[in-house]
Order: structure tokens, then sequence, then C-alpha cells
């Protein structure tokens, strides 16, 4: 994510939560209690969204994995492409090799 991104976020929820707080205030509630409502819907929703960014975390579901997974899914393709008839023939003879149960 880009500097500019996090500060329009910044900016996207600082508008939010006046903008919360003039609903609230307009809907009947006195500047305290929509004060109070609009703060606490705020952090609920900060809550929320670590919540999620933590669940990504432990599937390992992050912007990281997903390049490193695709970096070597990309090399592992190249080292196939560039492998001679002979060599894949082989390599897919141990392949079944090591499929096979041992009988010991």
């Amino acid at each position: 994510m880009r500097r500019i991104d996090i500060i329009g976020i910044g900016i996207a929820v600082f508008i939010a939560g006046g903008g919360l707080y003039i609903i609230l205030k307009a809907s009947g509630l006195d500047s305290m209690d929509a004060g109070i409502w609009s703060q606490a819907l705020l952090i609920g929703g900060l809550i929320i969204w670590v919540l999620t960014y933590l669940f990504r975390v432990a599937s390992k579901n992050m912007t990281y994995n997903q390049q490193l997974k695709n970096y070597e899914d990309a090399v592992l393709q190249k080292r196939l492409e560039e492998m001679s008839p002979e060599e894949l023939e082989k390599l897919q003879a141990d392949l079944e090799q090591e499929q096979q149960p041992s009988k010991n």
C-alpha cells in the first residue's frame, strides 16, 4: 500500500466519523451521546478490520505469501520448460517410483 493510500484512508475515516456524528446528532441524540456512539462504531469497525487482518495472517493469504507462491510456481514452470524430453521422462519415472509403496 502506498503512502498516499494510507493518507486517503485516514482522511476517509476522519470524515466518516464526523459524518456519523452529524447523522446521529440529527437523529435526535444529544452531542455527548452522538459522540460516544460514533466513537464506539468507529472502534468496532477498527476491531473488525484488525480481526480480518489477523485471519489473513493465520491463513497465510497475505500479498507477500501470494507473490512468493507465484514466483516459486513460475521458477518451477521455467525449469520444466527447459528440460529435455529425456530429462522429463526420467523425472516422471522417478516420481512414479516414489509413489509406489515400498514392499519391506
